[in-house]
Parts: structure tokens; sequence; C-alpha cells
């Protein structure tokens, strides 16, 4: 049996995908074979010996410490896509609110005391402190062009916006997705100067810390607004905070409060609701709680950020699955261990990313400890799973 550890609470919908006659879920287990979680700090906890596998019900892994899984050759699951949808409408209503004041709008009727036609007055006294602008025409910069930042570019073409999007790693299945009538910026610099809003759907790496800066900010038209909801470091808050104050931006919304932006009157800031929606925190635990059992039953990979896209299909024959350093002969040596044995290789597949690798083996017999043992020695091998025969 499989146990399973969760750190947050999990939508109830995603771990039901873990069958509890082979399952063991709980938020205190000991010994777990595999960690799911959501916005839980994992960098100052001891991950036990006996984890094989993390899954974060979300996209953003910054929250797990993924250079150390690598080392120990772990696999960290993520579910990019599961929350898009929920994280396109806040954006969309982002740029509304930005457009049309509502924030402020609000805030100066729910402090109004009077009533009938004094109140008539005083609403219709301060419309023209609220004059706004309309989308049509206006254009969006779109920065990462992953499924987050797809739905958001497309949801801005309807809405009659001219849409400029950045990202030079674009796989060919969003750039099929992605409307042809969305522009290509060649440049971070050109989707600046020609943006009236730009919005950001990045991951934060080291290049993109404060990708949002002062000298990009000095190129968008006046009056500009910015839209974070990726990750508080994409964006540097002092830089826009004082365009803010110069006049240069209009209106920040961010997921992402400090104390200096909940301060400023031009700033609109949420607490992080970018996937707080119903269906999106069942959508991310329904998809990485498939991706970890799949890993935990047949070694296969898919949507993680440390490993490589590795799927095989299960036959009628013992499976192993070895990850390692990324070093040349290390395919060799497993399979002349495996021959040593006198075992017969069904199936093979080795991926690599980076300086890891990644293999999972068909064989036609049961491996011994022995012959395990041997394998574990060979030097750069990390971890060694032994899955046996597909569960029926």
């Amino acid at each position: 049996m499989f146990k399973v550890l969760t750190l947050n609470n999990i939508a109830v919908e995603g771990l039901r995908h873990f069958p509890r006659d082979r399952y063991e879920v709980a938020s205190e287990i000991a010994h777990p074979d595999a960690i799911i979680l959501r916005s839980y700090n994992m960098h100052d906890m001891v991950i036990p010996d006996t984890v094989a596998a993390i899954g974060r019900a979300g996209a953003g892994t910054n929250n797990i410490p993924i250079e150390s899984m690598s080392a120990r050759g772990i696999p960290v699951f993520n579910a990019p896509g599961a929350n898009a949808n929920a994280v396109k409408e806040l954006a969309i209503a982002g740029l509304l609110i930005a457009a049309r004041n509502i924030c402020d709008a609000r805030e100066y009727v729910r402090g109004l005391a009077d009533t009938g036609d004094k109140l008539e007055k005083a609403v219709e006294a301060a419309k023209k402190q609220f004059v706004g602008f309309e989308l049509p025409g206006k254009t969006l910069g779109v920065i990462g062009l992953g499924a987050i930042g797809v739905e958001v570019a497309n949801a801005a073409l309807a809405l009659g916006m001219k849409v400029v999007g950045f990202d030079p790693k674009i796989t060919v299945r969003r750039a099929w997705q992605l409307s042809a009538g969305v522009e290509h910026a060649d440049t971070l610099d050109q989707l600046f100067q020609k943006s009236d809003a730009v919005t950001c759907h990045i991951p934060l790496v080291e290049e993109t810390k404060n990708l949002v800066n002062r000298d990009r900010i000095s190129l968008m038209r006046n009056g500009g607004v910015i839209i974070n909801f990726a990750r508080s470091g994409v964006v540097d808050d002092a830089a826009v905070i004082a365009a803010l104050d110069s006049g240069k931006l209009h209106t920040y919304v961010s997921d992402f409060p400090t104390a200096a932006l909940i301060a400023h009157k031009k700033v609109v800031a949420l607490p992080h609701l970018g996937a707080s929606t119903t269906e999106a925190e069942e959508n991310c635990a329904i998809m990485v709680a498939e991706n970890l059992k799949d890993y935990l039953e047949n070694g296969n990979v898919r949507f993680s950020v440390n490993f490589p896209e590795s799927r095989l299909p299960r036959l009628d024959a013992w499976r192993i699955t070895i990850a390692n350093a990324n070093v040349p002969n290390m395919v060799g040596q497993i399979s002349t261990g495996l021959a040593s044995a006198g075992l017969n290789i069904e199936d093979l597949l080795n991926k690599s990313i980076g300086e890891l690798a990644y293999t999972i083996v068909d064989v036609n017999g049961p491996v011994s400890e022995d012959t395990l043992a041997q394998i574990r020695a060979i030097d750069g091998v990390l971890t060694l799973r032994n899955l046996g025969k597909p569960v029926t």
C-alpha cells in the first residue's frame, strides 16, 4: 500500500483518485511514499527518505526545494494549465477594474451617508472623479504564453484589444492554441513600447526576477496598467510605486500584497486569488493525483518540473525505473547488470533533461535484490524503484 502525506487541504475530488485499497492518504502519516501540497513551504522541512515523489496541486513550485529533490532523484509534479481559466478570468477582471476605477468608485459610494435626493446628488457629483477608459483599441502586452497567457491573450482579443505576446520558449501546442491575431514581440522592450497594459504569466526564476522594472516601465505609454498574477518577485514593486507616483502608471493590480502596496491608493492588491476557485482547486488536485498515481504504480512521468516526460505502456513484465546523472554509458551498465542476471529486456525508455536522466525498463522476470543492489551501486544512480508487474 502506498502512503501519501498531504501538507495542505487538498480538494476531495482529487484525493478520490487514490484508490482506498492501494493508498493511505492523511495529513499525518509516517514514512510517506509521496507528498501532495498546495502552498506549504517545504524549504525548511525535513523530507523523509521514503518519499519517492512530490506533487503540487498548482502550477508554481517555488515553495518546493527542486534542486535538492533532483539531487535525490525525486520528481516534482505540478498541474500546469489546470487553473488557467481561473487566472485568465481574474486577469481580465483586473484590466476592467483598472480601466473603470471600480475599486475607488465603490469605496466612494460606501462612504456616503446621505439618503434620498442628497444621496442622488452626491452620486452624480462624483462621477467625473472616476472617469475611466475602454479596452477596445488599447494594446495588452502578455509576457509568457503558456496555458494561462494564451487564454488571456485570446480573451483580450475577443474584447477588442490589440495583443502583443512575448515568449521565446512557447511550445508548439500553445502556439496552435494562440489566436493568429496576437502580434509577436521580438524583445521585452518592444512589448513594453507597444503596450497600454502589461500582464505577467511566467514563473519566478533567476532570469525573471524584477523583469518588470523601472527601465521597462518607462517604455510604456503614459497612464499604463501593470497586472501581476504570476509571482511577487517578477515585478519590482518599488519601481511600480515610483511610476504610479509620477503618473506614468495608472494602476497596478497585484495578487501579492505588501505593506507598501496596500498603502498606495493606485494599487489594487488582492489576497492571492489567482487559482482560488472551486473548479481550479479540483482540477489541480485531480491532475496532480493522477500523475502521482501513475508514477508510483507505473514509473511514468508527466508534468514534472525536474524530470523528463517519460511514459512507457505496461506489458506483462517486471518493471524497474532508474533516475541517474546524465552521463555516458549509464543505460549500458544497467543493461549489463540485467543481462548478467539472465534477464531479457522486453522494453526500455531512456530520457534526459539537463543533468538528470530517467530510464524505465521492462524485463521478462523478477529482479533479485542482488541485481537491484548491483544497479544501485553504479556511480551516478540516484534512485532505483522496483515496481514489479502491473496492478490489475
